[in-house]
């Protein structure tokens, strides 16, 4: 392993069957705190290191792995300090595994993705739908949040929707801050709203 002092490794985690997926939001490999995670299998009741994730564009400070999520077959890495649309814009990287070994299906970002959103700061999947959380988002005031819904539709995987608060004026809810998908349910956190 490639683990260094400061890489807090476990800040992130998520588990699909014999599959633990470990994020390290400040591991060094690629760029000074661009992030890892690394992937961990059990296999006849023996965990071992199957693969270590990184972005293809890490850059320095991005954070990739500070949210992940499995479902099966696909993992889905938040990396909220990625700066492609702007300051800690954000992004979310999914992941396919066939045969063992895994690969880039697309980076995700939406559309109207801005400056200060940290898209990706919560991350959910299921086999169908991905849920990205970005509650720097600004729409209903600053630090309102969002939450962003991307399906997979002929081996795509597009944004089909935008979840906001239901407030009309909701400054600072950071709506997003977490999520999670079960069925046809999503769940939204915005630890910091006045309701």
């Amino acid at each position: 392993r490639e683990l260094s002092q400061g890489d807090a490794l476990g800040l992130a985690v998520a588990v699909s069957g014999d599959t633990v997926l470990v994020g390290t939001r400040y591991d060094d490999q690629q760029a000074t705190s661009a992030g890892a995670v690394y992937v961990f299998v059990r296999r006849e009741g023996v965990w071992a290191e199957e693969e270590k994730l990184v972005a293809p564009d890490a850059a320095a400070y991005d954070g990739f792995g500070s949210a992940v999520a499995l479902r099966g077959e696909l993992a889905l890495v938040g990396s909220p300090d990625d700066d492609d649309a702007g300051d800690r814009s954000g992004s979310a990287y999914l992941f396919a595994r066939d045969a063992g070994y895994w690969s880039l299906v697309r980076k995700v970002t939406p559309d109207d993705l801005a400056a200060g959103d940290r898209f990706g700061a919560a991350v959910a999947v299921s086999r169908e739908v991905a849920l990205v959380g970005s509650p720097g988002d600004d729409d209903l005031g600053t630090d309102s949040g969002s939450a962003y819904v991307f399906a997979e539709a002929g081996g795509v995987w597009v944004e089909s929707q935008k979840l906001t608060p239901p407030e009309v004026s909701a400054h600072g809810y950071k709506f997003g801050e977490a999520v999670a998908l079960a069925g046809d349910t999503a769940v939204v956190g915005a630890p910091d709203g006045d309701g």
